[in-house]
């Protein structure tokens, strides 16, 4: 038996790269009859047939998985953003985060397209976001930044999320240039990126860190997650649950609330409150069906 990881799945193959080289793999009829499908990611125990060809026979247990894209074991989401070309939507790379902070892996901001944006733009977006994660300012076209994102991956596995059309594909060339992904020419009338990755697979780059290039990302997991919980999903918030007057508090309207004070000193950025509102709407709308 030999250990791997799966980095890529076409027409019910799986390719798994192992220490002694790259084997394309069938998955064993018990993980069907068991309703477990190998994703992209996933660390896996093969049963070599011949030189190239394999059984899986073990998948190991994941650290998270998505459904979209079907991947699994993702180290760090790096969610990414463009002021301009796509305009900016702050409410969208909201949810990615929660979907990230849901499924419990580093996040990382990477706001793309720098060279499109006048610096206050650029300045007023950092102010919002970089007490809470990293935020990473590049251009995929001078290749400004792309250093400090490349040391940002630091060996890990990630995945680049985000709205379409605002560069992943680009500066996933940049990042590794023997990886050539077909990148799509943004629409002129929606300002959207056409999808191009028509597969899910896991490129190795010279530093040892792993990314998925998926054609997904750029939609959202149903959170599960219920109102209670919510809150723990937006870290600055974190600190004060527990402090408002009703134990039961949903920071939307109670009184006494220290998440809403917390937002009145600007310790809590106003987007950020107003993304949170919406989503708790949108869990409310949810669990009404």
């Amino acid at each position: 038996m030999i250990e791997g990881t799966i980095v890529k799945g076409i027409g019910g193959f799986y390719y798994v790269e192992t220490a002694e080289g790259l084997y394309q793999c069938r998955a064993r009829g018990i993980f069907r009859k068991e309703g477990m499908t190998p994703y992209v990611g996933d660390r896996v125990e093969i049963e070599p047939q011949d030189d190239k060809e394999a059984v899986i026979t073990r998948i190991f247990p994941r650290r998270n998985q998505f459904i979209r894209p079907p991947v699994a074991n993702v180290d760090c989401l790096i969610i990414t953003a463009a002021l301009r070309k796509p305009e900016i939507n702050l409410y969208i790379i909201d949810k990615f985060l929660v979907m990230a902070e849901y499924q419990h892996t580093d996040i990382g901001i990477c706001l793309n397209k720098i060279d499109l944006a006048e610096p206050d733009e650029i300045n007023a977006f950092r102010k919002i976001y970089e007490d809470i994660y990293p935020v990473i300012c590049v251009s995929g076209k001078t290749g400004e930044g792309l250093d400090e994102l490349q040391k940002f991956l630091n060996g890990r596995k990630c995945a680049f999320a985000g709205p379409s059309g605002v560069g992943k594909s680009t500066l996933l060339n940049h990042l590794q240039a023997t990886v050539m992904v077909e990148t799509g020419e943004i629409s002129e009338k929606s300002q959207r990126g056409k999808h191009t990755t028509r597969h899910v697979e896991l490129f190795q780059l010279a530093d040892g860190s792993m990314i998925f290039d998926t054609p997904g990302f750029t939609s959202f997991e149903v959170l599960e997650a219920e109102e209670q919980e919510l809150a723990f999903l937006y870290p600055e918030m974190a600190p004060f649950i527990g402090q408002c007057k009703y134990h039961n508090c949903r920071h939307i309207s109670e009184p006494d609330c220290e998440v809403r004070s917390a937002v009145t000193r600007g310790t809590i950025h106003m987007s950020r409150y107003d993304s949170y509102c919406k989503q708790i709407k949108e869990i409310q709308e949810m669990r009404k069906y």
